[in-house]
């Protein structure tokens, strides 16, 4: 294994979550993230995010949080091994798993994180906390912030418009999110969506922010489980290649723009609000088949974020990790510090 980043960037988050090395957490994608690249990116320092339910059961997420520990082999300072995250989203579905289920294994596993998205998770919260979690929850407005504050949540993270997945319907973008944050609320929070680069943490840190959270740029990453041409998909495209879904149901999806999103979004117009006319062409199961059976960019709806117009490699997640860091601490150290002008001189 290379040696760690030179440098540390210690905030809110990192001393709330004993052995994170780095402020930035890989968040919880559907049918991505698995074993192989969370255990990367907790062995990089970061924050690893397993998504519970990418697995078909309860039983199936608690081998794949053994399977998650076997394969992390950083240890912390005090000798424990790094720290990794489950996500908990609360899907609207047909027919909802076994939400409870799911959150028993949470508990009785013990991460030393749970990222919650989708619906009211405040029994939940309770749950994990009561089991020693950290407890972080995504939100796209800051009134939800604000709310899952009041529910308990330790961290938020705060998504912009530019997030892949679902950004929420008020179309407002993480620059101004992040900032009025930092005047909204007391718990840490973190930027999430369109972020892939050092100097964007070292924004996200100067706005207030106690570190950041990627999904797209993780995906292009060489231990990210999903076949090569989702990744050189992600290398090709720019920030113009997404699109989004779903806005007539009110469940809006930012995701790759190709023939299939179009053809999602063609039904909608002629169809808007009619949910059984598009579900054939948005079940998770579809981009599943893309990502792990045939690689197919074209073939599926899946979720992206603008953040693709940053991503020209398919690193390591050690270097990834590395480089973000490094790059925030120039910024900060360095192009930050030359712009103060003492004599009110530039």
């Amino acid at each position: 294994m290379s040696p760690p980043s030179r440098a540390r960037l210690r905030t809110r988050l990192t001393d709330l979550i004993p052995g994170l090395e780095h402020p930035v957490l890989q968040g919880g994608m559907h049918h991505v993230s698995r074993a192989e690249l969370v255990a990367a990116v907790s062995n990089a320092g970061a924050l690893g995010t397993l998504t519970a339910l990418t697995q078909p059961s309860p039983d199936a997420l608690r081998r794949e949080i053994e399977r998650t520990r076997a394969m992390i082999t950083r240890k912390t300072r005090d000798g424990r091994p790094a720290p990794f995250a489950v996500n908990f989203t609360l899907l609207p579905a047909l027919k909802p798993p076994d939400y409870e289920s799911y959150a028993r294994v949470v508990c009785e596993c013990a991460p030393a994180a749970v990222e919650t998205a989708g619906a009211n998770p405040g029994k939940f919260i309770d749950m994990f906390k009561r089991a020693g979690i950290v407890v972080i929850h995504k939100c796209t407005t800051l009134r939800h912030a604000q709310a899952a504050e009041r529910l308990g949540a330790d961290v938020v993270s705060m998504d912009g418009f530019e997030c892949a997945g679902h950004p929420g319907t008020n179309d407002v973008g993480g620059f101004v999110l992040l900032a009025k944050a930092r005047t909204t609320l007391r718990v840490p929070y973190l930027a999430c969506g369109g972020v892939g680069t050092g100097r964007q943490l070292a924004a996200a840190l100067a706005l207030g922010a106690d570190g950041v959270c990627m999904g797209t740029r993780f995906m292009a990453t060489r231990e990210a489980p999903i076949l090569p041409g989702i990744k050189d998909a992600l290398v090709a495209a720019d920030e113009n290649q997404t699109t989004l879904v779903m806005t007539t149901v009110k469940n809006h999806e930012r995701v790759y723009k190709n023939r299939v999103a179009e053809e999602v979004r063609a039904i909608e117009s002629e169809k808007p609000g009619d949910f059984g006319a598009i579900h054939h062409l948005v079940r998770g199961e579809n981009y599943r088949v893309s990502f792990q059976e045939t690689g197919d960019p074209e073939s599926s709806v899946w979720s992206a974020g603008c953040v693709m117009g940053l991503i020209d490699d398919v690193p390591t997640c050690e270097d990834l990790v590395r480089r973000i860091v490094d790059e925030a601490v120039d910024v900060i150290t360095d192009r930050l510090a030359r712009v103060v002008a003492h004599d009110g001189r530039l």
